[in-house]
């Protein structure tokens, strides 16, 4: 089996078992509590996130908790977060403010995004994992989308992946396109870089 395949075959096993996960909620419970934790020091402002879709973990509740704290603040913050927003000709994607009961339209894949709110540039942008391996590498769907985006946005935004323990593929070999997570966080805890708090 070439790696084109194999990486398919191992996409597609790994979104069947966390659809089948039989605690998925639980271990969504315990992400959340992680996220919300790591963010506690990071002096971003506007976060970037995706709609969840097959069993990916929901980033969206902590992220809307963040949003709140920040109003709370001794000196408060105005925090927005973002979602992706795909553009068919480049296959990239832009990211638009995201807030809860915005209007939302579905993209040309069905996925919900935000419906004329204002473009923002994430400084952090959290993305899904199929799978995540050694040295920070993600598996994602395959359409290379956020390998695009990250190649050619400016400034570069700090990268975390999220995804579940049963998503830790031990020999994930990264394609020469494919670009390293700044860090992944897991129902567990940090899981890149290695021995990070």
């Amino acid at each position: 089996m070439d790696k084109k395949n194999g990486k398919q075959s191992l996409r597609q096993r790994l979104i069947r078992e966390r659809l089948d996960l039989p605690d998925r909620l639980l271990l969504s419970e315990q992400l959340q509590r992680v996220m919300r934790f790591w963010l506690v020091d990071r002096q971003d402002t506007v976060i970037g996130a995706y709609w969840p879709i097959k069993g990916e973990f929901d980033p969206l509740p902590a992220l809307h908790r963040w949003k709140e704290d920040g109003e709370l603040l001794e000196e408060p913050q105005l925090r927005r977060i973002a979602l992706p927003v795909i553009n068919k000709e480049n296959k990239t994607l832009t990211f638009h403010a995201w807030y809860p009961g915005c209007p939302m339209e579905e993209d040309a894949y069905g996925i919900p995004k935000p419906k004329d709110t204002e473009l923002v540039t994430p400084t952090l942008l959290f993305v899904p994992c199929v799978g995540y391996g050694p040295g920070g590498y993600r598996l994602g769907y395959g359409g290379g989308f956020y390998d695009r985006t990250l190649a050619s946005l400016e400034p570069h935004p700090f990268t975390v992946g999220l995804g579940f323990t049963h998503g830790f593929v031990e020999d994930l070999m990264p394609d020469e396109h494919d670009i390293p997570l700044d860090a992944i966080l897991n129902d567990n805890g940090v899981v890149w870089p290695l021995g990070a708090v």
